[in-house]
């Protein structure tokens, strides 16, 4: 359990690069899934995980959208 990348004040990125971010794991999820119809993937645990990681960043991504807002 010590291995999850919690996310702390600290490191709280700019919209502009969880995006970036956001974009990448598409592209990785892209990957695996051609990977996975063309029976090459070794771990399909990826799919999973990467699926997750995109819900993280895009769940990020709108709390920053929210507390911009709030500020306004």
């Amino acid at each position: 359990m010590a291995d999850k990348k919690v996310k702390k004040a600290e490191e709280v990125k700019s919209i502009e690069q969880l995006r970036a971010d956001l974009q990448a794991k598409h592209a990785d999820m892209l990957a695996a899934r051609k990977s996975h119809a063309a029976g090459e993937l070794v771990n399909p645990r990826v799919l999973t995980t990467t699926r997750k990681e995109i819900a993280r960043v895009s769940t990020a991504i709108r709390a920053l959208e929210l507390s911009e807002k709030e500020s306004k």
